[in-house]
């Protein structure tokens, strides 16, 4: 048996859905994250790739940070069109503790003001074993909105 689940937030953003996916969707949002989350991220390293389809990211966390100190995420879907990137972790981080699965989705998604505005959405899906869906409890959203807030701090600041 598996335990599953989904978790999501969305924060409004007044800048074009273009000028947010500009930062969503190619490797500038591992570099913000790395230089403004250094409580949470000590270094994000590109393993392979050039933030299209197949690149791989080894975060290593601050110390203090519980769990196993690092992880590597390989961007699995980068679609240009819709403005979707989804991000699976494939080594460390939740997966020493019973996760089979964990997954970053990013939307950028227009609002009715498409020039002006847009929604940022992240969701999380994740499964885990059955003996380890205690687990389940260490997934928080929590990290991806204060990404998200930083996101839009960042992309108002350099307004198009």
């Amino acid at each position: 048996m598996v335990v599953s689940g989904k978790v999501s937030h969305e924060l409004e953003v007044e800048v074009s859905a273009s000028q947010a996916w500009n930062l969503y969707g190619t490797l500038a949002l591992a570099k913000l994250v790395e230089q403004t989350l250094t409580d949470f991220i000590h270094k994000i390293e590109v393993v392979q790739g050039d933030g299209e389809v197949g690149t791989i990211l080894k975060l290593t966390f601050a110390p203090g940070i519980a769990g196993p100190g690092w992880q590597k995420e390989k961007f699995t879907v980068i679609d240009n069109e819709k403005r979707v990137k989804e991000v699976e972790l494939i080594e460390g981080g939740f997966l020493e503790s019973g996760f089979t699965f964990y997954l970053v989705r990013f939307e950028i998604i227009e609002t009715a003001t498409p020039s002006s505005s847009c929604i940022i959405k992240t969701s999380l899906e994740y499964e885990l074993k059955e003996e380890a869906a205690a687990n389940a409890s260490f997934v928080s959203i929590n990290t991806f909105a204060n990404i998200a807030q930083i996101a839009k701090n960042h992309l108002l600041e350099n307004k198009e």
